[in-house]
């Protein structure tokens, strides 16, 4: 299958991007830049729009998703919006009975613990993705010529909530049930990549130039249970999307010792976190992908100065990789002044 004639990669609208240029390893007219979480609590104008709103009721609402992603893309002049969602979502349309709760995340009414649990878990069908669908072709109506990335969670962490139940600092469940239930975990993994993926073709389909698998808890795991009890899991939810053909990145935190079985799952883009640096990170994968990253969030507060040579040494060491797209290496603080982003965004670009 390929995407229809009128999908902004086809249509020409954002094949050519500095975006799509770079991941492809491209030279692009100029650096891209975009940022994890540009959307949301950093900016008035959403905090404003989400008044009386609950987040998941903010996602499932086509036009105001489809507001808040271009947000941050009027303000900041990033050269990619990202999809406002979560990784819960499709838990959520699936059926399963998951919330997020101010001040703590995702929580579900009932952990997935055994068998039976795994057994019983609703599949998500195509019908039930109609809002995620809707949105997307709302957002990219808007966007002209900037590339929309839909993004999914990595079967590892999704559901790593729900053993847990709600957010966790070690992940003991998961990676407990991993060794003492081993067919129990295969399976929920299994559920977890089809939910994810199903999620991110529906996104992709919809007009996404690209995708971005999100492992955040991977950083949790060893190289070796990494390998054998989670990767091929994060392979069959980007199998949904393959035929596609468009730009696919693997981004996870605390995984600079996991990079090159994420890039063996099969992706065109490496997202590197904040505690390693890029041309170290290129080392590491030798030097055949294009690499996206990785800013340290925690210097978008420090003294003007400091921020920029900061900025300059992530530059310069993303300059030996095949390619590079500039983001944080986690995700926008909250409490960020959004200036500084665009301040950012316009140093990146005249570098």
């Amino acid at each position: 299958m390929t995407l229809s004639p009128n999908h902004p990669l086809m249509d020409g609208r954002t094949a050519n991007s500095p975006l799509i240029t770079a991941y492809r390893g491209g030279k692009p007219s100029r650096r891209p830049v975009w940022f994890m979480r540009q959307a949301g609590r950093s900016l008035p104008e959403y905090r404003e729009l989400r008044v009386g709103t609950t987040m998941l009721d903010s996602c499932l609402k086509p036009a105001m998703a489809a507001e808040i992603t271009l947000q941050p893309v009027r303000r900041h002049d990033v050269d990619a919006a990202i999809f406002f969602s979560d990784i819960v979502i499709p838990l959520k349309l699936a059926g399963v009975g998951v919330d997020i709760v101010p001040g703590v995340g995702p929580v579900l009414e009932k952990p997935i613990r055994t068998a039976e649990d795994v057994a019983n878990l609703p599949e998500l069908t195509e019908e039930a993705l109609a809002p995620i669908r809707e949105a997307v072709a709302l957002t990219v109506a808007e966007l002209g010529s900037t590339p929309l990335i839909g993004f999914a969670g990595a079967p590892f962490t999704v559901a790593a909530y729900m053993v847990e139940g709600r957010p966790s600092r070690d992940h003991l469940g998961p990676r407990t049930m991993m060794h003492a239930q081993p067919e129990v975990w295969a399976a929920l993994m299994n559920w977890a990549a089809d939910a994810s993926g199903k999620f991110l073709r529906a996104q992709i389909e919809a007009g996404a130039s690209a995708g971005q698998l999100f492992d955040s808890w991977a950083g949790s795991l060893g190289l070796a249970d990494y390998t054998e009890h989670v990767a091929p899991a994060s392979s069959r939810a980007l199998d949904h999307v393959r035929d596609l053909g468009v730009p696919l990145i693997h981004f996870g935190t605390g995984t600079s010792e996991l990079l090159g079985a994420m890039l063996e799952v099969g992706v065109d883009v490496i997202g590197v976190d904040y505690r390693l640096p890029l041309d170290e990170a290129n080392r590491r994968l030798g030097g055949k992908v294009p690499l996206q990253g990785n800013i340290d969030p925690a210097l978008l507060n420090a003294p003007w100065e400091v921020l920029e040579a900061h900025v300059r040494e992530v530059v310069a060491a993303g300059a030996s990789a095949p390619g590079h797209v500039v983001n944080l290496g986690h995700g926008v603080p909250p409490e960020t002044d959004p200036a500084i982003l665009t301040r950012l965004v316009e140093l990146i670009h005249s570098i």
